[in-house]
């Protein structure tokens, strides 16, 4: 199997290892090294517990991949500073992991936070005239 292959099947293997359970130090250290990604996912998880993941699409370059995704789940802890609303999320996000070695060493996400703060009721949809 080429490389490109390789890390696309890695990628789902992560997301099916990780969607709807808890995401402990452990089970993340076993598909990553970058410890700004873990800290990330130990607080979604924190805030959003057991949040599941879905891939809507990928690509693969070199040692990237690049993932256009949804996570969702239930509000039961503490987002910053927002206490548990019991609302449901379900965020759009696309990120791009480098994997070296089968580990993730580094990963850039960009998430709408204002859509997320529309579904926990905490801001108003904004509509345009």
């Amino acid at each position: 199997m080429d490389q490109l292959k390789k890390n696309k099947a890695f990628i789902i293997k992560y997301y099916n290892a990780i969607s709807g359970v808890e995401k402990t130090r452990e089970l993340c250290e076993r598909f990553m090294e970058d410890p700004k990604l873990i800290d990330h996912i130990q607080f979604f998880d924190r805030a959003f517990p057991k949040y599941e993941l879905f891939i809507m699409e990928m690509i693969t370059e070199g040692n990237r991949v690049i993932v256009y995704g949804r996570a969702t789940g239930t509000h039961k802890g503490e987002y910053q500073g927002i206490p548990p609303t019991g609302g449901q999320m379900d965020l759009p996000f696309v990120i791009r992991y480098t994997i070296e070695n089968e580990k993730i060493t580094d990963m850039w996400l960009v998430a709408d936070q204002m859509i997320l703060m529309e579904q926990l009721g905490v801001m108003q949809a904004q509509t345009t005239a």
